[in-house]
């Protein structure tokens, strides 16, 4: 591979892969609470795509604007995909899931709800919204911002990142130094000495589900902004970000952004040798072989126990 090519692929790989630590936070945070496997959060992941898709149809101008009109109009998509996203996982977590956890039922009863649940509401949408793709209105025209030892990097392309980034610290924040991380924690610990001390589980386990929620939508928009919306369109990125908080060490939420960045680089080298039809192959290979020599994932170590 020539040299110039190997900054496209880590350009290409850290976009993807900024994606993918934003979702599977989701899916980290969730486990590390629950110990619950929420297959649902690729549907949050899509209800966020359809969220900013929404709100750009309602207030975009027919013609692609510029400057701070275009900032304004990708932060009320990056909004709206984070708020509906956030309202699909809080009525996730208060219909199907809370139900069952003060019945005390079963842990495979929660994986059986949660594969249901995905299954409900992307049937849902496809019949709502109907079964064929729809592209973002264009906020920026994606022309080359600045070029990094040869390669052209996008306005979009450097959007997602820094987006990824801004989000990722903040959940690291709340989670490590704040007072509802705390909260968190000290569920995620040991729920019941937590309740016994005064921490209201139910409305703890709903934010964590909120957070998620806020993640996972607004990736979604992030994501369709350079690919299209579907119905099914979380389906492989919520299985590929679902590998990389395991590959990281699922209830970590450091670990899912480093597993997440990881399995895009791979993914990346993996076409640039291969070809796309080995993408999901190289990334799901990797995740195999470090879990063959380090079961719990590379900063194996849960929420409680993360600092």
């Amino acid at each position: 591979m020539p040299f110039s090519d190997l900054w496209d692929v880590l350009v290409l790989g850290l976009v993807l892969g900024s994606l993918y630590a934003v979702i599977a936070i989701g899916y980290t945070l969730v486990y590390g609470v629950l110990q619950l496997l929420n297959f649902a959060h690729s549907e949050v992941f899509m209800f966020g795509g359809f969220g900013g898709l929404i709100m750009l149809t309602l207030v975009a101008p027919p013609a692609a604007p510029s400057g701070m009109q275009s900032a304004l109009y990708v932060v009320l998509g990056i909004s709206a995909g984070a708020a509906l996203g956030a309202t699909v996982a809080y009525g996730l977590e208060k219909v199907a899931y809370r139900p069952l956890r003060r019945r005390h039922a079963p842990r495979l009863v929660f994986l059986i709800t949660a594969i249901g649940a995905s299954f409900f509401l992307y049937n849902l949408v496809g019949k709502v919204f109907g079964r064929n793709t729809s592209a973002m209105p264009s906020m920026f025209e994606n022309r080359t911002l600045f070029t990094l030892f040869g390669t052209r990097v996008s306005i979009n392309q450097l959007l997602i990142v820094v987006a990824a980034v801004l989000m990722l610290i903040t959940v690291d924040y709340v989670v490590n130094r704040t007072k509802l991380g705390s909260g968190i924690r000290a569920v995620a610990q040991d729920p019941e000495v937590a309740a016994l001390m005064g921490v209201n589980i139910d409305k703890v386990v709903s934010r964590t589900f909120v957070i998620g929620g806020l993640m996972g939508g607004a990736a979604g928009f992030l994501y369709g902004m350079t690919n299209q919306v579907w119905y099914t369109m979380g389906f492989l990125p919520g299985i590929t970000a679902f590998a990389a908080a395991v590959l990281g060490g699922i209830g970590n939420v450091r670990g899912a952004m480093l597993g997440g960045l990881l399995l895009g680089l791979v993914e990346q080298f993996t076409v640039e040798f291969w070809g796309d039809s080995w993408r999901y192959v190289g990334a799901f290979a990797v995740l195999v072989l470090v879990l063959m020599f380090r079961p719990t994932g590379i900063l194996g170590e849960r929420i409680a126990r993360a600092a």
